[in-house]
C-alpha cells in the first residue's frame, strides 16, 4: 500500500523502514507472495528453492552467450528470462514459477556481466543468500557482510510500490491469462524506461557532470533555462518525501560520504528550484536519487543498477500476477478520441 499523501509504504500490513532493517528479502518476497511472514522452516524452504532456481536452462545459456557483450543489461534481461521460462510457457502463474524467476534474475546479470569483463562465469552458492549470491557471482568472491546488508536492504525497499507502470504493464498481461514469463518480460520492458526505472544511472551522470558543489546551482539554473530534468526528483505518488529515499539517503551517508556530500547539495539546490517553479506543486527527492550512491558504494557498475532493481521488484510483479490470476478479469481501460471530427474519405486522384 503506497500513502502517497503522508510517506507511507505499507507491505501487506508492514511498514517498509520495519522490513527494511529487520527482513530479509527471502522474507520479504515470501510475505509479497503469501501474505504473510515465513515461519523458520518456510523460510529454510524457501531458501533451498531459491537455491535450485539459479541455474539456468542450456537454451537460456546459449542465448547469453549470443547476445553481444556491449548489449544493454536490460535487454539481456529481458531476452533471457523470455528463454529461460520457454518450458512453463502453457502453466498458469505459481507461487514456484515465482521463485523460479525470481531466482534466475541475479544469475542472468552476473553471467552476463562476467562475460564482459572475458571473464568464466562463477557458480551460484546454495548456502548464500540472494543479495549475497549476486555481489558473490558479480566479483567471484565473498562480499562483506556490510555490503550484502546494504543491498539486501535495497532490495527489500524496491521488492514492490503499487500499481507503478511496471507492475501495471504485467498485471494487464495477467488478465488475458497470459502465463507468468509473458508477464514479467512485459514489465521488465515497461522498467527499462529511463521514467521508469532508469532514473539511478542517470542520476550518477547529472552529479558527473555537475562535479563540485560549488558548480551545483549554476549548472541545474543553466539545465532548467534549457528545460534539462533534474533526475532523482518528482513523483506521481508522493507528496511528501519518499520513505525510501529517507532510508537510502542514511545508508548513502554512511557508505559512499563522497557521493553524498555532493549528491546533497544538488538535492539541496534542486528542490529550491522546484519550489521557485511551482511552489503550488510539492515536489520531494525520490527513491532513484540516492539509490544511485548506495549501489555505487557496493560496487555495481551504473549499467547494472537498472537491472538490480528488476532483482528486486520481481519478487513484487509476480506477487501481483498471482494477486490477479487468483481473481482476473481482463484490464481494458477505456481511451478519450481526440482525433478529427467525422469526415468522408477523399479519392486518391483528389488528394494532392
Amino acid at each position: 500500500m503506497v500513502d502517497g499523501a503522508n510517506g507511507r509504504l505499507v507491505y501487506q500490513g508492514y511498514v517498509i523502514a520495519d522490513l527494511a532493517q529487520q527482513m530479509s528479502f527471502e522474507e520479504v518476497a515470501y510475505l509479497l507472495w503469501k501474505g504473510q511472514l515465513p515461519t523458520p522452516a518456510e523460510l529454510d524452504a524457501l531458501s533451498m528453492q531459491l537455491a535450485s532456481s539459479r541455474s539456468l536452462t542450456q537454451a537460456a545459456t546459449l542465448a547469453l552467450d549470443a547476445l553481444p557483450t556491449e548489449t544493454d543489461p536490460m535487454d539481456v534481461l529481458r531476452s533471457v528470462v523470455s528463454i529461460q521460462g520457454v518450458e512453463h510457457r502453457l502453466s498458469k502463474p505459481t507461487v514456484p514459477l515465482a521463485i523460479h524467476a525470481t531466482g534466475s534474475f541475479p544469475t542472468i546479470l552476473a553471467m552476463f556481466h562476467r562475460r564482459q569483463l572475458g571473464l568464466p562465469p562463477v557458480k551460484p552458492r546454495p548456502d548464500l543468500g540472494q543479495a549475497a549470491n549476486y555481489l558473490y557471482m558479480l566479483n567471484g568472491k565473498e562480499s562483506s557482510p556490510e555490503l550484502v546488508r546494504a543491498l539486501n536492504t535495497y532490495l527489500v525497499l524496491l521488492a514492490d510500490h503499487g500499481m507503478n507502470a511496471s507492475t501495471f504493464t504485467a498485471r494487464v498481461i495477467a488478465s488475458t491469462e497470459s502465463d507468468l514469463t509473458s508477464c514479467l518480460v512485459g514489465a521488465i520492458g515497461a522498467l527499462k524506461g529511463p521514467a521508469h526505472g532508469g532514473a539511478p544511472s542517470a542520476v550518477i551522470e547529472q552529479l558527473e557532470e555537475i562535479a563540485t558543489a560549488d558548480n551545483a546551482e549554476p549548472w541545474m539554473r543553466e539545465a532548467r533555462r534549457r528545460k534539462v530534468k533534474f533526475m532523482g526528483f518528482g513523483h506521481r505518488v508522493y507528496r511528501v518525501y519518499d520513505p525510501r529515499a529517507k532510508i537510502l539517503k542514511e545508508m548513502c551517508q554512511e557508505m559512499n560520504p563522497k557521493f553524498f556530500d555532493l549528491a546533497s547539495k544538488v538535492e539541496e539546490v534542486a528542490l529550491k528550484i522546484l519550489h521557485e517553479e511551482h511552489p503550488e506543486r510539492p515536489q520531494s527527492t525520490n527513491v532513484e536519487f540516492y539509490s544511485a550512491g548506495v549501489l555505487q558504494a557496493i560496487g555495481l557498475p551504473k549499467e547494472f543498477f537498472t537491472p538490480t532493481f528488476a532483482i528486486a521488484r520481481v519478487a513484487g510483479w509476480s506477487a501481483h500476477v498471482l494477486e490477479q490470476a487468483a481473481n482476473n478479469r481482463i484490464i481494458r481501460p477505456q481511451s478519450e478520441y481526440i482525433g478529427p471530427e467525422p469526415r468522408k474519405p477523399v479519392p486518391l486522384a483528389q488528394r494532392g
